[in-house]
């Protein structure tokens, strides 16, 4: 007999208060703002940098799935079956044969995304799980203004039909380059995904907006919501009370406080 206390699990994420709706989930976690503030400090650098996304995308990754994966009762011999009978586990676990895609959007989600890609082979059917390539960048003009994104490639390996499909992109600031990636795969990937979610560690209020605004079923998940540059009546309230007062973003499109440009630094080429 499956034992009541492992199923049903709670699966809800402790997150911040906000206004922006249940499709936005910023976490209240610590341990993970610790490691934050170190990745954003300036003496930071590799290979230090690494292990601080590994951990960061770890608490992402393990958040994503407890809220959003389907699960499914088994029930499965340990290793005490042979010295008794009931050496036989009923629970809840994750549904392995759940297809997911996790998205690389070079060059800041290389890494990311190969991490979601890796851990999520020991808890899923490895024959459902793949990593897709998107090559995309912002497009800035003579001043130095981000006027859209330069899609330069891809490399798509099927459909998405009933997927769940990852973007583990680091810095969530315009919502650009996002937003074009998602609205690639509904238009032009086979198949309609189970659902769409954006794994970042700092969004911004203008990330929210536009992807509120281009794509209102995508799940974002975020570490931290970065207002900076909005006035000190906005940044008493809760996130989302004045949300078109909200500002995150400098006049180069970069995050502040932020973290500096995170593609550059995790990959130490600073072209």
């Amino acid at each position: 007999m499956t034992d009541r206390g492992y199923v049903n699990l709670e699966s809800r994420a402790l997150e911040i208060e906000h206004k922006y709706g249940p499709n936005v989930h910023i976490l209240s976690h610590p341990m993970a703002q610790s490691f934050l503030a170190k990745l954003s400090a300036p003496e930071t650098h590799q290979p230090s940098l690494n292990y601080i996304v590994e951990r960061l995308y770890g608490i992402l990754l393990d958040t994503v799935v407890n809220s959003c994966f389907p699960r499914e009762v088994v029930k499965m011999d340990t290793r005490m079956k042979e010295h008794h009978e009931k050496g036989v586990f009923h629970g809840e676990v994750i549904k392995a044969s759940t297809p997911v895609v996790s998205v690389d959007l070079a060059r800041a989600g290389i890494y990311p995304s190969h991490l979601c890609y890796h851990h999520l082979n020991f808890i899923m059917d490895p024959k459902v799980l793949r990593q897709d390539h998107f090559y995309i960048q912002r497009k800035t003009n003579a001043a130095n203004e981000v006027v859209g994104v330069d899609l330069s490639g891809s490399k798509i390996g099927g459909p998405v039909k009933d997927a769940i499909v990852l973007f583990p992109d680091p810095m969530g600031a315009t919502g650009g380059s996002m937003s074009h990636a998602i609205s690639h795969y509904k238009n032009s990937v086979e198949g309609d995904a189970l659902k769409y979610i954006t794994m970042n560690l700092i969004i911004t209020p203008e990330y929210i907006r536009r992807m509120q605004k281009d794509h209102p079923d995508v799940q974002i998940f975020a570490l931290r919501l970065d207002r900076g540059l909005s006035s000190d009546k906005v940044l008493a309230s809760v996130p989302g009370t004045f949300i078109d007062e909200e500002f995150g973003l400098n006049e180069h499109q970069y995050i502040v406080p932020g973290a500096g440009g995170v593609g550059e630094i995790l990959n130490n080429s600073f072209v």
